[in-house]
């Protein structure tokens, strides 16, 4: 391949990827926003994968992504067996997918703990003050109790390693992949 059409390339890989990091920043802080949500697979400690929508809140500038969760969760005690982790982010209107892999891991530092759980609205705070372990069988949901208060609130952190990015389009679709490498984020095509 030519050098000028190999920096073409290049420079192009280089620019979707800054996309994907504003996009996944306005995720995490613009109201409404279709990176807001992503589904995470962990897997089962039964080796089945595990699937789940959960609610961006927080990237980094090193690209780090963050979600609360209660820590009574199968996901935390997934995270805890194999803290290997799968997430997908479509954008439906730009025909973007995004599909990362990452370590996840429980972040307990108590003041990163207290500073979120003080910025969490009253009526989601009930989500992590429940009685019972999300998960756990009721008769019916006018039988969920709540605690008063409760230690169940939990920060989970991913660093990806991998991203893939799918763009859709009528004349041909594209896709990169991006590795995290020693010197920053490598870039290649990939047949999509």
């Amino acid at each position: 391949m030519p050098i000028f059409i190999f920096n073409k390339l290049k420079g192009m890989a280089d620019r979707i990827f800054e996309k994907i990091k504003q996009e996944l920043k306005k995720g995490a802080f613009k109201k409404g926003h279709y990176f807001k949500y992503f589904t995470l697979a962990t897997l089962g400690v039964d080796k089945y994968a595990r699937l789940r929508l959960v609610a961006l809140r927080n990237v980094s500038e090193d690209l780090k992504l963050t979600f609360f969760t209660d820590k009574r969760s199968k996901k935390v005690l997934h995270i805890k067996e194999n803290n290997k982790v799968s997430l997908l982010f479509y954008h439906h209107k730009k025909l973007v997918q995004l599909r990362i892999e990452g370590l996840a891991k429980i972040n307990n530092d108590q003041f990163e703990i207290k500073k979120n759980w003080a910025e969490v609205g009253a009526e989601s705070k009930k989500d992590y003050l429940t009685k019972k372990a999300p998960g756990t069988s009721i008769k019916s949901p006018e039988n969920l109790e709540y605690l008063k208060e409760g230690d169940f609130f939990s920060i989970v952190e991913i660093e990806p390693f991998r991203i893939e990015y799918l763009k859709l389009k009528k004349n041909g679709h594209s896709k990169i992949k991006f590795d995290k490498t020693d010197k920053g984020w490598s870039s290649e095509y990939l047949v999509p």
